[in-house]
């Protein structure tokens, strides 16, 4: 006699389970604590078999009923149902970890140590919300071209280019891995090159004006606001760091009888360690800021907590109280302006770029270690402190020897004693 519906739900519990056959090799097993289970027995290979069917009242009498149906429509066809779920739930298990989220993980958890911690937030942050939710599940080797068109058109449809084209370009690396670990066979990427429309070059607005850096100068030395602000405002065109490296300044990695400042490669944008030679107007400057930040971890903490460092805002927010609008001067313009003028003063190319931590060129370049050019950056970095003074027209007289023996690399009167 076959179950109905009215049986189950009368089914009590007994001390020890309890099998209640239906038809067919299907049954439910009453077990004690009052679940109720399908199951389905049946011969393969001359051998009694079981295959669970669900819990009742989750997988109805109708529905336990056809995957019974199922499961002997494949026995019919000479397979084992118990072996062919098995097999099903490997390959659902290997498209999950072949899928384009799975893969795109891994190779984060590889990139991330080579990066600092802001790019890979910003990589992985684009991903989440600007990839995964449409291509996420999907398996690698499945993803088309056009699929991942329709998510850079998206990006573009919200007028960031530079957004859909760094997009683009993590999806292409992803795509090289998933070739180099056999989960995918094309750069999907490559084949959607045009397809976005160019970037248009942007520049850092920026003063390279001798005349106009010593006002901005001036300016900031009369800066009325913080004090801690002032001495971050006035450090910023003598070190010509990145904003982020400026306001991420500890204490502990100041050495002031060497008289420099060593960034660890943790947070630096290429992963190295880099020496900033501190000018003596340098170390004065944080010589008189140390009494106050100085038993604190951050040279420039956050007025909200000393734990945490600066606002990225707070540079900008000085240069804008001091007149000076976005077109005219940002924290990261002070980068720009010196690279300008070391350029047109005629110092070794090499030397500049290695100071302003930018990624070597060439095979050549790139061997060369963070301490490469120490010694004429060190001469570079005295000459342009002394530089700034006399565009600021700062009494130069009460500085020390070596900080008024501006040593350029060309011959002859220097660049800027034509400016006054």
């Amino acid at each position: 006699m076959s179950l109905t519906d009215t049986q189950l739900r009368n089914l009590k519990p007994t001390p020890a389970p309890k099998s209640v056959a239906d038809e067919r090799g299907l049954s439910i097993l009453m077990q004690p604590n009052g679940s109720k289970w399908w199951r389905f027995r049946y011969r393969f290979d001359g051998k009694q078999k079981l295959l669970a069917l669900g819990v009742y009242p989750d997988v109805s009498l109708k529905q336990a009923r056809q995957k019974r149906d199922e499961a002997r429509r494949l026995l019919a066809e000479g397979i084992d149902p118990g072996e062919h779920r098995k097999i099903i739930k490997g390959m659902d298990k290997s498209r999950e970890a072949d899928s384009f989220e799975a893969v795109a993980r891994e190779w984060l958890a590889k990139q991330t140590p080579h990066w600092t911690e802001s790019y890979s937030t910003k990589i992985r942050r684009r991903l989440e919300v600007d990839v995964f939710p449409w291509l996420g599940s999907t398996k690698l080797s499945e993803v088309t071209a056009k699929d991942l068109l329709a998510v850079l058109r998206r990006i573009e449809g919200r007028g960031t280019i530079e957004t859909a084209h760094l997009v683009q370009q993590v999806c292409g690396r992803i795509c090289r891995f998933g070739i180099a670990t056999m989960r995918c066979e094309r750069d999907l990427a490559a084949d959607l090159r045009g397809a976005l429309p160019p970037v248009m070059a942007t520049h850092m607005a920026s003063i390279t004006d001798p005349k106009e850096i010593g006002t901005l100068l001036r300016a900031i030395d009369g800066y009325e606001g913080s004090f801690v602000t002032r001495c971050a405002l006035q450090l910023a065109p003598l070190l010509f760091v990145r904003p982020g490296e400026l306001r991420s300044m500890e204490w502990s990695e100041i050495d002031f009888d060497k008289s420099e400042w060593r960034i660890p490669g943790a947070k630096m944008k290429m992963r190295e360690q880099h020496i900033v030679p501190l000018a003596t107007q340098a170390v004065a400057i944080l010589r008189e800021l140390q009494p106050l930040t100085g038993t604190g971890k951050y040279a420039f903490p956050s007025i909200r907590s000393p734990l945490e460092r600066m606002s990225e805002n707070t540079v900008l927010a000085a240069l804008r109280r001091l007149g000076y609008t976005k077109e005219q001067m940002t924290g990261h313009g002070f980068r720009s302006m010196a690279s300008t003028l070391l350029n047109e003063q005629g110092w070794n190319r090499d030397a500049i770029e290695r100071q302003l931590a930018h990624a070597e060129r060439d095979a050549v370049r790139a061997a060369y270690n963070y301490a490469e050019h120490l010694p004429e950056r060190r001469r570079m970095m005295q000459a342009w402190a002394a530089y700034l003074d006399q565009l600021a027209g700062r009494n130069v007289v009460a500085m020390s020897s070596a900080a008024r023996g501006v040593i350029l690399p060309n011959r002859g009167r220097a660049p800027w004693q034509e400016v006054m």
